[in-house]
């Protein structure tokens, strides 16, 4: 999506991703904590003024790369991953 940045904002045991939409004030998120090799990933939140443009999708992807390059795995407690998860029977090697 042209216009999308995210980036990852690591403090350690915990960290989120960050969707940023040129033009918009506004930040789409994906947060996390960390358990060993492990992302807990909590909650996404994509608020509405930016919404339906498939940017939490997005988000989930960022973290699906940065697990696969970095050897975790993921533990979907939030509904959207797990649902993400579902639909990508490829990830399937990176669920916790």
């Amino acid at each position: 999506m042209d216009g999308l940045t995210i980036t990852r904002h690591d403090q350690g045991g915990s960290g989120e991703y960050q969707a940023h939409l040129d033009g918009s004030d506004h930040t789409g998120r994906l947060t996390y904590v960390r358990r060993g090799d492990t992302l807990v990933a909590e909650h996404t939140l994509v608020p509405s003024e930016i919404g339906g443009r498939g940017i939490a999708a997005k988000l989930v992807e960022a973290m699906i790369a940065d697990a696969r390059r970095e050897g975790l795995t993921i533990e979907p407690q939030c509904s959207y991953v797990a649902v993400a998860f579902k639909r990508h029977p490829e990830w399937a090697d990176l669920q916790a």
